[in-house]
């Protein structure tokens, strides 16, 4: 697992400088490896090269970073949103949360709602909404035994049709194409308007409920193998489901509200990683957050190349490139939910 982690770690931060330098408009590996340098340590770039320095630093440099703590986030909350409801097809989404924070979203691109808040306006707004349909999901679902899998999943998916509803209403009724347009791109992912300002809150966020996860590896061991194991073993199931269930909708909302619903990540990495490293969580929580690093960091770059100068939604390419992938697994003899 160890050598599996450190070599992700490496490509990582390889992908994060390649990204960095890739785009419509190409800037070399010396030059793009000068600039990273200048603005790590505070060095000066020529007058000549502000241009190049600003495309590298200011404006992928975060994209780059961002994609990289969003696919992070994404997979480790897919590993353990899979273990809570026991589902295979389960993925940081299945809870509805995504889908009430891209209301809040499209509220603020189509209405225009919270202005006043000025950049912030979408980051807040979607995060906001993500926590309302989250202690939606929490009471609907809650029932005098706790928070059970299916009833998770049933109420999940019920409010997130509700949501999509909402969504599609505010779109078809959108004045103007432009932001009909954003909304859309929004919908399916795009990290082309991150921020440094956008990085810190989000890595902290993403790191916390990873740091969290890790340490209830055990727990999620004995949850993934039912209520009643788990619980002779000493778990209390419906107490973890419901800290579950809170650390996953912290994060899902986090990372949403920032770039958007990105889908195949939170469920095509932990199935990869399982296959790679077994069905530990220990080990699994150690590989998944880089690989869905990884991952994102090159979906995003392609989405930057294919059709440039303009730029497809990073959702499209994770589905592309999910889609064959996922059923590649699936057709593999043997494997199951859990490991092989």
């Amino acid at each position: 697992m160890l050598p599996l982690s450190l070599a992700l770690a490496l490509v990582l931060v390889l992908s994060l400088v390649c990204g960095a330098g890739l785009g419509a408009a190409g800037v070399g590996w010396t030059e793009t490896a000068r600039f990273l340098w200048a603005g790590l340590s505070g060095g000066t770039v020529h007058a000549a090269d502000a241009a190049s320095y600003t495309i590298v630093w200011e404006i992928r440099l975060p994209r780059v970073l961002l994609g990289a703590v969003v696919g992070a986030g994404l997979a480790a909350v897919g590993v353990a949103v899979q273990a809570m409801v026991r589902n295979a097809l389960a993925d940081p989404f299945v809870l509805g949360i995504s889908s009430g924070a891209a209301v809040g979203a499209n509220a603020v691109i189509l209405l225009g709602a919270f202005a006043g808040l000025g950049v912030w306006a979408l980051s807040v707004s979607a995060f906001a909404s993500a926590l309302v349909a989250m202690a939606l999901v929490y009471a609907v679902a809650r029932s005098p035994r706790g928070l059970t899998p299916l009833r998770l999943i049933l109420t999940g998916t019920a409010l997130a049709y509700g949501f999509e509803a909402v969504t599609t209403v505010m779109v078809f009724g959108a004045a103007r194409g432009e932001a009909a347009r954003s909304a859309l791109m929004w919908l399916l992912g795009s990290l082309g308007g991150a921020t440094w300002a956008q990085v810190p809150l989000a890595a902290v966020t993403v790191a916390a409920g990873w740091a969290w996860l890790r340490w209830r590896a055990e727990p999620l061991n004995a949850l993934a193998m039912g209520d009643e194991t788990s619980a002779a073993l000493g778990v209390r199931p419906g107490r973890l489901r419901r800290e579950l269930f809170l650390v996953t909708a912290a994060v899902t909302g986090t990372v949403v509200a920032v770039s958007g619903a990105i889908g195949f990540v939170g469920l095509m990495v932990p199935h990869v990683v399982r296959m790679l490293v077994g069905a530990d969580h220990r080990r699994v929580l150690a590989v998944a957050p880089l690989a869905g690093a990884v991952l994102l960091v090159w979906a995003d770059v392609l989405s930057r190349l294919l059709l440039a100068p303009a730029e497809l939604p990073v959702g499209v390419i994770t589905a592309v490139l999910g889609v064959p992938a996922f059923l590649l697994l699936m057709r593999r003899g043997g494997y199951a939910f859990g490991g092989r």
